[in-house]
């Protein structure tokens, strides 16, 4: 796979290498032997960087042609509109059937280019008011680290680039990949796209979360148990409404669908790792039954757990 990443001058090294560092690691960790990465900016040459450090050869447009990827890791701070040029590549890459992706402030040059009109997507949330007036079109999502539309990805600020990057290997390739990626550098293998602020992993007693960060990692350790919330709140000693209150501004979500969302995580993976019963899966899950399972794991992933395997098995 061709990933075609634009920069340009003043763009953040951050930014720059976020897309990079991933894809690249597909390489390096052999999980896929095709998957090539070019940076390439409107006229080639040397980029300098924000931090004033200069990158060459940068390729021109033309290194664009052909990506399956393509690939805004960001924008310039003011806002400009993008040069005609670029307007006019976007939107050729996209009728052609090429994925674009706008990390950031990225957005805007896709939004500019039409790609997102009738869309939901999700921008830093500093420029998302700004977004919003200028591309009235497009239904602007404050909340989401990353919206993926299959043809046209969006992401929010600054990290949430990694995960939006995390999540396109993990489409092509598989949870475990990813997860391999994840590892490698040292970040969270997945957060859900529809969620700001997640918290994949329990938070230890020490980071001031105390009984909350335990009963955390005990619930994870026991998702094929029932788990009520009134199970959960007594295990921390607190009343269901403080629990509820207090669980929600820790993780950002409500604790029956954090546990919901954790029992989908478990049995995806073990969906891609096992050759387990689906009716297995679901009762080491936590669901009720099979059919129970069924039903939650089409709502979320638009699939059924049997072709969700058959897709990553063949992977």
């Amino acid at each position: 796979m061709r990933i075609a990443v634009h920069i340009f001058d003043g763009i953040s090294l951050f930014h720059t290498t976020a897309p990079v560092t991933v894809f690249g690691e597909v390489g390096r960790l052999g999980l896929a032997d095709d998957w090539e990465v070019v940076l390439w900016s409107d006229t080639g040459g040397t980029i300098r960087t924000a931090e004033g450090i200069d990158l060459a050869p940068i390729g021109d447009p033309q290194a664009a042609q052909g990506a399956d990827l393509l690939i805004l890791p960001s924008w310039h701070e003011d806002l400009r509109p993008s040069p005609v040029g670029l307007t006019d590549l976007i939107r050729t890459a996209h009728s052609r059937s090429t994925t674009v992706v706008g990390l950031c402030l990225g957005a805007f040059p896709l939004a500019e280019a039409g790609a997102l009109d009738g869309r939901s997507a999700v921008t830093h949330w500093s420029a998302a008011g700004a977004f919003a007036g200028r591309f009235p079109r497009v239904d602007v999502d404050q909340s989401a680290l990353y919206i993926d539309h299959g043809d046209v990805l969006t992401s929010a600020g600054t990290a949430s680039a990694l995960d939006a990057c995390l999540h396109i290997v993990r489409e092509h390739l598989g949870a475990a990949a990813a997860a391999r990626v994840a590892r490698q550098l040292v970040i969270a293998p997945h957060r859900e796209g529809g969620q700001a602020q997640y918290v994949e992993r329990p938070l230890p007693a020490e980071d001031g979360h105390g009984a909350l960060g335990e009963v955390i990692e005990w619930a994870l350790a026991h998702l094929d148990r029932s788990l009520s919330v009134d199970d959960l709140a007594e295990r921390a000693h607190m009343s269901r409404r403080n629990f509820t209150r207090r669980f929600h501004e820790v993780t950002g979500t409500g604790p029956a669908a954090w546990v919901r969302s954790r029992r989908l995580d478990r049995a995806r993976s073990l969906l891609e790792t096992t050759s387990w019963q689906v009716a297995r899966i679901a009762d080491e899950c936590g669901f009720s039954s099979p059919v129970t399972f069924r039903q939650r794991f089409v709502a979320e992933y638009a699939t059924t757990p049997t072709s969700y395997r058959t897709r990553f098995t063949q992977t």
